[in-house]
């Protein structure tokens, strides 16, 4: 089984500049519960676009790519505020390659001669790295042309430690130490007993096995890196079993659960450099990696690493110029930062990691191939589909009786679920759907109404079908014990019905065909006689229902243009308007009405509906082909607006 798990997670704002991490904190970081976020090397570097630039340092000046250091400083001081501390990436194996030039913060350099350090502070003779065998080759040569520092002198272990302790001393809570394994475990032991303060301590080290440095060497410094870990979770999601992942951890050979630092990718290996070559998953991947990184979230083994990127189209390409947070909108998963930390999915197992923790995996189940599904033990549930079809199965969870919030669906706010719920029995079974390339979990912390309000009721979902709604599956709202209640627009034929559907998929249907006013299972069509809207109710345990037409609508039509502002999308999907009537839908996503990106990530679409008449509407995001697939609601109450008698209205609301 797995080693220990750390319940934190970290996100890795690979290049966003500090005005944008700062903001990144106090708007999404600390409200899912990311407990801190790993930026770019904050040192003077080269100047030129490429992301690599920030790892050739000219001085130990807080002026980079990122922002100045008045900026770095306010950075700090408001993410430790929103309760999301800061890891700094040090680059302190060596300095700038070339014969020198001007650095991003005015710094004048040459090769080996720095602003604090000079030729007598750098390894002699100069030698560059041809053997990985040899442990001397490896950390006291030069890397591809990097001049390798002597870090075994005091004196630039001073120099190193004092760039550090400022650091610490604006705030910073932690560092990753780049190319650990080219400095002796000695030398990096002596630089950090200069430390002021106790930060927290992870290094780089690519063992993949067979070299002369290795993992373990620098355990008793801070956790390390386990590369074996991504190379491997790619290789199962993108060629191999998923069933295979039931011990996934140090029975693979990985170094101890409570020594890694994990992650499906970084920003080494996701290139090509580093380690797992082509079986890396990135967020080119698209729902591939979204459900690599569930499973890394939900299974309990090391610390992980979420990592956001930007899109890139080789290998040395540098970050955009454009800004991450403009005003009250983001510039994500489009073309430019791609955000991977804020899919919904990834984002809210952040908060499933935190509830299981302690609580060892459990009720493994997998179908011999690529679905599979395991407890944390009576902390919470996941289930992951990485085939075609729909996995629809009833699974003993474990879990205490009651309604759950599938996190990965919606979000789980004010004591109810934006998305999909799943129900536990008595007996701690529940029964689920999931999509396939989808997921479901739920936990503890996310166990509530479900939007019921707390009400009792004999069945999880009551979903409403008729003409009105060209017969899709609308659920019905839970407003009071046993009573579920939508509206429904009818046109003026004779031939408008609707039924009551429980499950969705018509097995369990109920209809009047006595019309007396109590529905019976497999009971005929219930009919309209009059066009208009209706409040429709149903009580499922007296099986009593109401259709009451609304005596304000008026005869006429007007014109809504609705908007939805912040709508960011992945590819293939868009934003739609759903809401009351038939003609947004009946709440149904597959019945939606789609609008246009006017001003991306602003959109907007009008719609024909009643004079007169009250509405109640949402945004959502879902995918094109689809409504199943990248459902996500505007969160919070219902939007709501009575139409005009006449002319034109319009509406907005934003995610």
């Amino acid at each position: 089984m797995p080693g220990e798990a750390q319940a934190q997670t970290y996100v890795h704002l690979f290049e966003w500049r500090w005005p944008d991490v700062a903001r990144e904190c106090e708007t999404f970081l600390g409200p899912k519960g990311y407990t801190a976020v790993q930026v770019s090397p904050p040192n003077e570097h080269i100047s030129g676009s490429e992301w690599w630039g920030r790892y050739q340092p000219v001085s130990y000046k807080l002026d980079s790519r990122g922002g100045s250091r008045a900026q770095f400083i306010d950075m700090v001081q408001r993410c430790n505020a929103a309760g999301v501390a800061i890891y700094a990436d040090l680059v302190i194996n060596h300095t700038a390659a070339g014969t020198g030039g001007t650095g991003s913060g005015g710094s004048t350099w040459s090769n080996r001669r720095h602003p604090m350090f000079s030729p007598q502070d750098y390894h002699s003779p100069i030698c560059s790295i041809t053997n990985y065998r040899d442990a001397s080759n490896v950390q006291n040569c030069d890397l591809v042309g990097l001049p390798d520092l002597n870090t075994g002198s005091s004196a630039v272990q001073q120099t190193i430690a004092n760039y550090v302790n400022d650091l610490t001393a604006i705030g910073v809570k932690g560092f990753r130490i780049d190319a650990a394994k080219h400095m002796s475990a000695g030398d990096i032991s002596g630089i950090r007993g200069r430390f002021t303060g106790s930060p927290y301590v992870f290094l780089e080290v690519i063992d993949l096995g067979g070299e002369a440095v290795t993992a373990s060497q620098y355990f008793g410094l801070g956790t390390v890196t386990e590369f074996k870990y991504s190379a491997n979770i790619g290789t199962q999601f993108k060629t191999g079993q998923l069933k295979n992942l039931n011990a996934f951890g140090e029975s693979w050979g990985f170094m101890g659960g409570d020594k890694a630092v994990v992650f499906t990718d970084n920003h080494d290996n996701q290139r090509g450099h580093g380690a797992g070559g082509a079986n890396v998953l990135t967020y080119k991947d698209g729902s591939l990696y979204t459900l690599a990184n569930v499973f890394m979230l939900g299974w309990p083994y090391g610390y992980p690493q979420v990592m956001s990127s930007y899109a890139f189209s080789n290998g040395d390409m540098g970050p955009p110029g454009s800004n991450v947070h403009n005003g009250s909108s983001v510039d994500c998963f489009g073309g430019t930062w791609q955000c991977e930390h804020r899919r919904q999915a990834i984002a809210n197992m952040v908060t499933f990691r935190k509830a299981t923790q302690g609580a060892p995996v459990s009720r493994w189940w997998d179908n011999g191939n690529n679905q599979v599904a395991f407890a944390r033990t009576g902390k919470g549930f996941v289930v992951i589909n990485r085939e075609g079809g729909t996995l629809s199965r009833t699974f003993a969870t474990g879990l205490p009786a009651g309604t759950y919030c599938n996190i990965i669906t919606g979000d789980f706010v004010n004591n109810a679920c934006t998305g999909s719920t799943v129900t536990v029995d008595a007996s701690g079974n529940a029964a689920f759907n999931v999509p396939g390339m989808t997921a479901a979990a739920i936990h503890i912390n996310a166990k509530g109404t479900g939007g019921g309000g707390g009400y009792t009721k004999t069945y999880p979902q009551v979903y409403f079908r008729g003409t009105a709604n060209n017969w899709g599956a609308a659920a019905m709202t839970l407003v009071a014990n046993n009573t579920w209640r939508t509206t429904a627009t009818f046109g003026a034929t004779t031939t408008e019905r609707f039924k009551f559907d429980i499950y969705g998929d018509w097995t369990l249907n109920f209809g009047d065909t006595q019309r007396d006013g109590i529905a019976e299972s497999g009971g005929g069509d219930i009919p309209v006689s009059q066009a208009g809207t209706y409040t429709v109710t149903f009580n499922d345990s007296t099986l009593a229902y109401t259709a009451q037409r609304d005596s304000g609508g008026g005869t006429g039509t007007v014109a809504v243009t609705f908007t939805c502002n912040n709508g960011t999308t992945v590819a293939g999907q868009s934003v739609y308007v759903a809401g009351s009537l038939s003609a947004l839908g009946t709440w149904a996503p597959a019945s939606a009405i789609k609008l246009t990106p006017t001003s991306y990530p602003t959109w907007t679409g009008t719609v024909t509906l009643p004079a007169s008449t009250a509405v109640q509407w949402k945004c959502l995001k879902r995918n094109e082909a689809d409504a199943t697939q990248g459902l996500q609601w505007q969160g919070g109450a219902n939007n709501a607006l009575t139409t005009p008698a006449s002319g034109t209205a319009s509406a907005s609301a934003s995610f």
